[in-house]
């Protein structure tokens, strides 16, 4: 058996098995945590074959992430000292987390809510949120946010879109990221302004 259908089996296998949304979860947790690759690749066909649970796969990918956000929150509280070098070594830079070091404490919630949105490893957030001592409450709520904002923004297209939603969400992917950074930040902008 080739390759291929190897891989579409084992899809289908999953797709119908009784552990999709555990699955979906660790999966996001996975995502969130130590393997940086777009948990999309899996939710949106899982979503198109699996329309009458597409909310409740959206919330546990949500879940999964927030799981896996209290992690690295917590391996940057307690452990930054020793496990962080390594991982920016892995995810970025010694300069760009300093960067985000500074982001974090200049912008914290806001910048935690964008980063959590954009495709950029968010383990750096999760990291730079710990080490700094940021608020844990605030971290994660702004986590759930962006996270929601990106899983459940996902299960909006495919609703409407149906078959179609890995071509919507491909050809619209930059222009929507943009257009939620720039809302998110002028939010922002204004909340600074009111207070």
């Amino acid at each position: 058996m080739s390759m291929q259908k190897k891989l579409k089996q084992k899809t289908r296998q999953f797709i119908d098995s009784k552990n999709m949304l555990s699955g979906i979860t660790i999966a996001s947790f996975l995502e969130s945590t130590i393997v940086p690759i777009p948990l999309e690749t899996i939710l949106v066909p899982l979503m198109q074959a699996r329309r009458e649970k597409i909310w409740l796969i959206a919330l546990m990918a949500t879940l999964g992430c927030i799981i896996g956000a209290l992690l690295g929150y917590t391996l940057g509280y307690y452990l930054f000292d020793t496990a962080g070098e390594w991982i920016i070594n892995r995810f970025s830079t010694p300069e760009q987390f300093e960067n985000v070091k500074q982001k974090m404490h200049d912008e914290g919630f806001w910048f935690v809510i964008t980063l959590g949105i954009v495709p950029i490893p968010f383990q750096i957030a999760m990291l730079a949120a710990g080490a700094t001592k940021y608020s844990l409450t605030l971290f994660l709520i702004a986590s759930a946010i962006s996270r929601s904002i990106r899983y459940f923004g996902l299960a909006i297209v495919v609703y409407y879109a149906g078959n179609q939603a890995e071509r919507v969400i491909n050809k619209h992917k930059t222009k929507t990221i943009i257009a939620l950074t720039f809302i998110i930040l002028s939010i922002w902008g204004l909340s600074r302004l009111i207070q």
